[in-house]
């Protein structure tokens, strides 16, 4: 038990000098999924030049233009983030393995050129959930869980919803996160 509180410690410590620019304390993640991936990211060169924990198959462009609220996205295999024209995540959105933020499309007339838009946002404690697709400018209120494979075109500014199908439409309405979470309600 003393051993693996003094490996925790380490692994910790690594995490700090992997992260120098980002507060790994706040991360919510486990330290572990961290060192494999920083490992990765790092040591190896995946992804290198993000300043937060990546998995080493996901691909982020524009990284400098992501507020990353307190997760951090693409921890999950194979995602896809496009933050050309920026992308804002709220407090506690976990994205799960590959989903695609697409914040910029292609001109219908010169497919070299992009067409500038508004950020993405998702607000707080909402779930984007395997595979799904959240496209250019648009915003997803708090609490507001896309189902897998859902293809988000349009924005869905009320939250406390569940999202699903392609184009994506409300499947359900649910409550505020914290009161189903102080239930302990599964959706």
């Amino acid at each position: 038990m003393f051993l693996k509180k003094i490996i925790k410690k380490i692994i910790h410590l690594i995490n700090k000098l992997l992260y120098r620019k980002f507060n790994i304390d706040l991360c919510p993640h486990n330290q572990w999924v961290i060192f494999k991936n920083g490992f990765m990211q790092k040591i190896l060169g995946f992804n290198k030049h993000i300043p937060w924990p990546v998995h080493y198959t996901s691909q982020i462009i524009a990284p400098e233009k992501i507020v990353i609220g307190n997760r951090t996205p693409g921890l999950s295999m194979n995602c896809f983030i496009d933050a050309r024209n920026g992308i804002e995540f709220g407090e506690n959105v976990w994205i799960g393995p590959r989903v695609s933020l697409i914040s910029q499309d292609h001109c219908n007339i010169d497919y070299n050129n992009y067409i500038e838009s508004l950020p993405i946002k998702i607000g707080k404690n909402s779930l984007l959930c395997a595979n799904s697709i959240i496209l250019p400018s648009v915003c997803l209120g708090e609490h507001t869980v896309v189902a897998a494979g859902a293809v988000v075109t349009k924005s869905f500014l009320d939250g406390n919803v569940i999202l699903g199908g392609n184009p994506a439409r409300i499947i359900k309405k649910i409550g505020p996160y914290e009161s189903q979470l102080a239930k302990g309600i599964n959706l």
